[in-house]
């Protein structure tokens, strides 16, 4: 069970009251500048010497220009380990993003952000920041995302929904991409139970199929109304129209909130659990093969029509005789 930070002893003897806000803290906050930044520069150091030449392709891709020594010559881990507020979370970002820290110093700097009380933590991949979520909701979604990689007939809903997370709760969020992404998480996860003979199927394709034939689906909550398959289908249906920056008019495109897109993330690693989950127990969305495709096609059901019966077949054969 989580918990929260412990207090300090004068707040629990009832010498002092709690601060107002003990985090998490955005940017960097004043105790955690030193520290970090003598991360970055010990990941950048080897022996006591600056590796000027592991230090140069950062400030190149961040645009940082080089200090220069007393005889001319640049410097790149000074600027570097020099950065403060954003540009130092972003120089901590891209240095787990180049692999040039490692396993135990990555590791080190996880702890470091856990006990400051940071907004930003390692992400699961150990390749960038992202932002902190709590923790039941963050293990919730990577059990989604192995879950679904382990299943074949999700096709690349995992690799989807990781990069939706990604693109939500990074260093960097780009809420478009996010929400796009969630969307293809669920239609593959979701394409070999409703559509799975439609190459070109879409999650709008997937509803107009449920609408015109949701006789053939049954889910394992009940539904209050007699309809199973209403509430996944409100999910995917307002996962599906809440993406505001799919199609372009004559008027602005608006492109999604990051508000939306962190909800449109959660809702799809939802609908890829309630989909796709599989093991020891049975799909929460599967079609039902008890109905025929078309309730008037005998042939098309899952139960073959049964033949007229024969009495002749009950009778032994006849003897062959020459024409």
């Amino acid at each position: 069970m989580a918990t929260g930070p412990r207090a300090c002893f004068s707040v629990r003897v009832g010498l002092a009251s709690a601060p107002d806000h003990d985090g998490p803290f955005e940017d960097v906050p004043e105790h955690l500048l030193v520290p970090l930044q003598k991360w970055v520069k010990g990941v950048i150091t080897y022996q006591g010497h600056e590796q000027d030449s592991r230090a140069q392709p950062i400030c190149l891709r961040m645009r940082i220009p080089p200090s220069m020594n007393r005889y001319g010559s640049p410097l790149y881990v000074r600027p570097l380990a020099q950065a403060t507020g954003t540009q130092l979370l972003d120089v901590v970002d891209e240095v787990l993003h180049c692999r040039a820290a490692t396993s135990s110093e990555t590791e080190t700097l996880g702890r470091m952000l856990d006990d400051a009380g940071s907004a930003y933590r390692v992400n699961e991949a150990k390749d960038g920041l992202e932002e902190r979520v709590t923790p039941a909701v963050g293990d919730a979604v990577r059990q989604t995302i192995a879950d679904a990689a382990a299943e074949s007939a999700a096709g690349s809903a995992a690799d989807h929904l990781a990069a939706a997370w990604q693109a939500a709760y990074g260093r960097g969020p780009d809420p478009v991409r996010a929400y796009s992404e969630a969307i293809k998480a669920v239609e593959c996860a979701a394409h070999a139970v409703i559509q799975p003979n439609n190459t070109r199927a879409t999650l709008g394709t997937m509803l107009g199929e449920i609408r015109n034939a949701r006789h053939k689906f049954s889910a394992a909550i009940p539904s209050p109304a007699g309809d199973p398959i209403a509430p996944a289908e409100a999910m995917m249906r307002a996962l599906w129209e809440g993406q505001a920056s799919r199609h372009g008019a004559q008027t602005a495109t608006v492109p999604e909130t990051l508000e939306a897109a962190r909800a449109g993330v959660h809702l799809a690693a939802a609908l890829v659990q309630w989909v796709r989950l599989r093991g020891r127990r049975p799909h929460t969305l599967t079609v039902d093969s008890r109905h025929p495709k078309n309730p008037q096609d005998g042939q098309r059901s899952g139960r073959a029509k049964p033949r007229p019966y024969d009495d002749r077949r009950d009778q032994p054969p006849r003897p062959w005789r020459r024409p």
